[in-house]
């Protein structure tokens, strides 16, 4: 059997372009080259290229991040080009992206997450209003963003104007939502029909970061990351409980990361994210390599779960 020839995706033009460009570089490095046939894309650039070479494509690993990559955009792009990518379809992306329709979902599939009011760019915000309904601190973000771009952490209720402000600068509708403090975790879900759970992570940002912002996740030494958490058994399975459900919510394939807070006991959901940090020391990865997966085994098993997702989708595509 011949080299499996793959399409790497990276960089692109959202925000994370940076994240994303290192991350594809550290999957590059990893992939075994006796068993893949490697071709590097960038979507800012090369577009073009990927549907000129779509006929050569046995599977893509898409390490983009935040719009125009996580989003469906590209999903559907290599839906149309036929080729089999990880992770979720489109709808799934388009989703799980969309903070706003993720906190629906979750409330109908009974996944706790903050309370919260969210506006678009039309809407006036009453600062009164918002903390009168909601109490004070409160997380303000965008909708559409990932990596914590865009997003405050607001105290009192003089500063929320401007975190709306700049929340608004990166999408056109945000989201105010109760600030909840506790215990930081993240947990990976690995599978398409059967997604399992794997180890969960604690995220201890470190005593200059009131959370796990943008500087925290991707500076050096800035966080301390524990796996598996520093939690009870019931907790821990309770954490892989709420990732599935969340996984399942939003119509996800392949693989998701999860990120919830613990507090007195009770959990609560923050987001899911559809492509995670994928460099080798990234949260994801370090779960998997508590799992039993390298690296390198994880990124296999990636592949191997994009191409058999393809072959079921594609029972919809007319021949």
């Amino acid at each position: 059997m011949g080299k499996i020839r793959l399409a790497l995706l990276s960089g692109g033009i959202s925000s994370e372009r940076e994240v994303s460009l290192n991350s594809g570089a550290q999957v590059f490095e990893a992939l075994d080259k006796e068993k893949y046939e490697i071709t590097r894309y960038d979507p800012k650039t090369d577009l073009g290229r990927l549907v000129n070479d779509a006929g050569k494509i046995d599977a893509a690993l898409i390490i983009l991040h935040g719009p125009f990559g996580e989003d469906g955009t590209v999903q559907g792009l290599l839906d149309l080009l036929d080729i089999p990518y990880q992770g979720a379809g489109v709808l799934g992306s388009s989703m799980a992206m969309n903070k706003l329709v993720a906190k629906r979902l979750y409330e109908g599939a009974k996944v706790p997450t903050p309370s919260y009011l969210s506006f678009t760019a039309r809407d006036k915000v009453d600062s009164q209003s918002v903390t009168g309904a909601l109490g004070l601190p409160l997380v303000v973000k965008p909708a559409n963003a990932g990596s914590s771009v865009g997003m405050t952490l607001v105290r009192e209720k003089s500063g929320l104007d401007a975190a709306v402000k700049l929340g608004f600068e990166h999408d056109d509708t945000v989201i105010v939502e109760s600030y909840v403090r506790g215990i930081e975790l993240t947990c990976g879900v690995l599978g398409n029909e059967e997604p399992e759970a794997l180890p969960v992570i604690e995220i201890i940002p470190g005593s200059d970061h009131e959370f796990f912002d943008y500087e925290a996740k991707y500076v050096a030494g800035e966080t301390e990351e524990i796996c598996p958490a520093r939690i009870d058994e019931k907790t821990t399975q309770r954490v892989q409980e709420l990732a599935v459900m969340a996984h399942r919510a939003l119509f996800l394939k392949g693989y998701s990361r999860t990120d919830m807070i613990l507090r007195d006991g009770e959990l609560t959901v923050l987001e899911t994210n559809t492509i995670p940090g994928m460099t080798a020391t990234s949260l994801y990865p370090q779960s998997a390599r508590e799992a039993g997966y390298s690296f390198p085994e994880l990124l296999d098993r990636l592949i191997d779960l994009a191409i058999e997702e393809n072959k079921r989708t594609n029972l919809r595509r007319t021949r």
